[in-house]
């Protein structure tokens, strides 16, 4: 009985820290608004800059369109745990009974909601630029949603161990791109595996993999190094 209402307890205040974040980053509209114009701009860009020509559009556009959500992502990483350790509430949160992984996690899909949800809804918009037809779409929005929130959650080990520093940004990208390459290959490669008839089965199921083991290993990975940048 007692395991059970600690059990509630947590989940509890995970919630509330969940709605905390999302709340305060729905506030600051830069974190909402910033990667949305920035895929945007960037995945526009590109039909410009190469033509019409259709077939090299359709083979570019799973790599075009990850890419750019990729870096979207990244533009308020620095900023996850930032906040709170300006203001003195990460201390409060490392020295909470509450174990520190279960609010990095909270943080980290707070990240997802308010800065790699938009860029979910607002890329079979930007797909057909590249005239994919829906059943592409549809393929592109599904790999967005399993990989959006690994790309989160990794990030914020490196948003944990550049904390502080100077020159995080620059960082911050060389700690955590090599981490990103497998979720940017097995995502655009869905899309270019079904239009080329192979099946995209084993891409969703990699994805998925890397999705289940960031949630298992990056809240501690997280806790880890945020207790490495306040000593």
């Amino acid at each position: 009985m007692n395991k059970s209402l600690k059990v509630i307890g947590l989940a509890e205040v995970m919630l509330a820290v969940l709605k905390r974040e999302i709340a305060l980053g729905m506030r600051q509209k830069g974190e909402v608004l910033t990667p949305l114009v920035f895929f945007m701009v960037v995945t526009s860009l590109f039909p410009l800059g190469v033509g019409a020509e259709s077939n090299l559009l359709l083979r570019m556009a799973p790599g075009v369109l990850w890419v750019s959500a990729l870096l979207a992502a990244m533009l308020s990483l620095q900023r996850m745990f930032a906040t709170d350790y300006a203001d003195g509430s990460l201390e409060q949160m490392v020295l909470s009974p509450t174990p520190l992984g279960l609010l990095v996690l909270a943080k980290a899909l707070a990240h997802f909601v308010v800065s790699g949800l938009p860029l979910v809804a607002i890329a079979p918009v930007l797909g057909l630029q590249f005239g994919l037809d829906t059943r592409a779409l549809g393929i592109l929005m599904l790999t967005l949603l399993l990989g959006a929130p690994t790309l989160s959650l990794i990030g914020s080990i490196g948003a944990a161990l550049t904390l502080g520093v100077r020159g995080a940004g620059v960082l911050l990208s060389l700690l955590i791109l090599p981490l990103y390459i497998p979720v940017l290959i097995f995502g655009a490669g869905a899309v270019e595996a079904d239009a080329a008839g192979l099946g995209f089965g084993g891409h969703l199921s990699l994805l998925s993999a890397l999705l289940v083991l960031s949630l298992f290993f990056s809240p501690f990975a997280t806790a880890a190094a945020l207790r490495i940048s306040l000593e």
